[in-house]
């Protein structure tokens, strides 16, 4: 599946987006994989009160079922105005 970083998680982790093979069941189990990866994955990810997740282009939570899915993305809350 495609994961992508938005705003300063792009910045810590150094890239827009990768390809990513897992056998994580939901967002959460793929948040612990990725943060396991390395100390940039590790900082964007540590505080996920200050993160909001998509699943194929639809607002999720950290215990979204992951199965079928094809794009995960991660940016920070947004605000209106």
């Amino acid at each position: 599946m495609d994961v992508l970083y938005f705003a300063w998680l792009r910045e810590r982790i150094g890239a827009p987006r990768e390809r990513v093979e897992t056998n994580a069941a939901t967002v959460g189990a793929l948040v612990a994989e990725l943060a396991a990866r390395d100390d940039r994955h590790a900082a964007a990810l540590s505080d996920l009160s200050a993160v909001r997740v998509a699943v194929d282009q639809d607002l999720a939570d950290w215990d979204t079922p992951l199965a079928g899915a094809r794009e995960i993305a991660f940016f920070p809350p947004m605000t209106g105005g």
